[in-house]
């Protein structure tokens, strides 16, 4: 952002020198692959394992979601990413009264493992890894997917993929919560305990910025926020008796990315490095695996403009490769029509063309951390470490993650944030192309995606049938089951499964213990 004509920031303020030279920054003596890792997790990156395309997808009914699967892994999609509707995040059935009217609109409904089933019909479970966008009744949905599998003969010992299960984010940047926050970091916990046993090649958790660089927060932000919620869930890992290095090499992070290309590439560096440093000198991690922070990244939907559209494929082609000169270990491309509707099929696709265009044509895969030693990046990268340390010194100051997300600290810094952004735009301060500059009369003609309402109905008359061929006494015994440990400190986890396999639904087993622990009103 430009201040005055001899003056400019980034976003997260910090000032940006006209030339960069030798005496601004030492640059990291370590190679890739070493601690503290500002370089990449592994010493060759993409040159021996290329990043995952991992598409993000999920609309109307199961069958058409797995259409839209099937059609991005034979055009070239390595990894699936799935979408869930909004009643489903929220730990509603699709025939609840507040579900009315969402049914499939922003992802995919999902009530039970039978609809689970469909949705992974024809996809060979212990060939691909999957990425779930779920949080609030995360391990309802993995155990869903682990029976699926287990019906199929594959053991959970070949599925790999990522639970983002992250509920703290929810309480500041997104809102999709349901239980309030101690209850809540139970089930994580409770998760991460299960997969060590059952499913122990799974990330039990993708820790977010994600979500809160959307809601408007600073690239300083988003790693502080993020890497305090990662410490509050690893003191709840300790607490319930896990080892560091244990739970450590299965966490995960998601982050954005952002428009000032080479500011995103110097965050995803001083994530990597002051996580490190955090997992071995404050949980005594001695690992590499557990020290080592990887991550998922997805271009901003907040940059997405209606105006203007086929611009968005700019925006998206420049944010993915900040990702991808930054080191992340997969990557989903929005499509340019997502600011308007759910992704056309063709715009799903150009998506997806853009990272193979990235990967295949660019040169990206040559080498490891091509802008390291770039005075400039390095300077960025030791500034956004330190200011993202003191952050973080602020939130322990405070009691922690947990205790500064129940008091609305968090959730008002970034609200700030999305003020001070949102007036720069509305004065002319910070350029949108299209939208405050460069704008035109003309109108966009793009082919939008449109569901069909029939969708709805065909889900209601599936879980009337669902409903009518259970076995009723075995479901109420195993939610009797889940109410007697609610209380408790035992592990939810087994007993949920139960419940599934009798198939009993996402919508009862969350109404189960929305009775047990209450729900959570923001602070506001």
């Amino acid at each position: 952002m430009a201040t005055g004509p001899d003056r400019r920031l980034t976003e997260s303020g910090i000032e940006v020198k006209p030339v960069y030279g030798p005496g601004d920054a030492s640059g990291p003596a370590e190679p890739p692959g070493a601690f503290p890792f500002t370089r990449g997790p592994y010493p060759d990156m993409y040159r021996v394992r290329p990043w995952t395309m991992r598409q993000y997808a999920g609309f109307g009914s199961a069958e058409e979601t797995n259409e839209r699967f099937r059609t991005l892994l034979g055009r070239g999609q390595t990894g699936l990413s799935i979408a869930f509707d909004l009643p489903t995040q929220l730990g509603y059935d699709s025939d609840d009264a507040v579900a009315v009217g969402e049914v499939g609109r922003t992802g995919v409904a999902i009530d039970s493992v039978e609809d689970m089933a469909r949705l992974l019909e024809g996809i060979p479970l212990d060939e691909v890894s999957t990425s779930m966008t779920i949080n609030a009744p995360a391990s309802l949905l993995l155990l869903c997917y682990e029976l699926v599998a287990a019906e199929r003969g594959v053991p959970g010992e070949a599925l790999r993929g990522t639970v983002q299960n992250d509920i703290l984010k929810e309480y500041v940047a997104r809102g999709n919560y349901i239980f309030p926050p101690r209850p809540s970091m139970r089930l994580t916990t409770d998760l991460f305990a299960y997969c060590a046993d059952r499913i122990p090649r799974w990330n039990t958790i993708s820790i977010s910025g994600y979500h809160i660089r959307e809601a408007g927060s600073t690239a300083v932000q988003e790693i502080a926020f993020t890497l305090a919620n990662g410490i509050a869930y690893c003191d709840a890992a300790v607490a319930a008796g896990l080892s560091p290095d244990s739970f450590g090499a299965r966490l995960s992070f998601f982050f954005n990315a952002h428009n000032d290309v080479l500011q995103e590439v110097a965050k995803f560096r001083a994530a990597r490095r002051l996580w490190a440093s955090i997992m071995r000198d404050r949980f005594g991690a001695t690992t590499e695996k557990a020290q080592a922070l990887r991550f998922h990244a997805q271009t901003g939907g907040s940059t997405l403009t209606a105006q203007q559209p086929e611009n968005n494929l700019v925006r998206v082609a420049a944010q993915a490769l900040a990702a991808v000169y930054g080191g992340a270990q997969s990557v989903h491309t929005n499509a340019f029509d997502e600011a308007l509707a759910l992704p056309t099929e063709h715009a799903a696709t150009l998506a997806l063309r853009t990272q193979q265009v990235l990967m295949h044509e660019a040169g990206t895969t040559a080498t490891a951390d091509p802008l390291g030693g770039s005075w400039y990046v390095e300077s960025l990268t030791d500034e956004l470490e330190a200011r993202s340390r003191e952050l973080i010194e602020q939130v322990d100051a405070l009691g922690g993650a947990v205790a500064a997300i129940e008091a609305g600290w968090v959730s008002e810094q970034i609200e700030e944030s999305a003020f001070r952004w949102q007036r720069e735009v509305e004065d002319g301060e910070r350029v949108i192309v299209g939208v405050n500059r460069f704008t035109t009369d003309a109108p966009d003609r793009v082919e939008l995606h449109r569901l069909d309402p029939a969708i709805e109905r065909a889900q209601l008359e599936r879980l009337q049938a669902l409903r009518a061929g259970r076995d009723s006494a075995a479901v109420e015994e195993a939610v009797a089951e889940i109410r007697r440990l609610a209380p408790t400190a035992a592990n939810l986890l087994p007993a949920l499964r139960t419940a599934l396999a009798a198939r009993a639904t996402v919508g009862e087993l969350c109404g189960a213990l929305r009775e047990e622990w209450g729900t959570y009103d923001a602070v506001r």
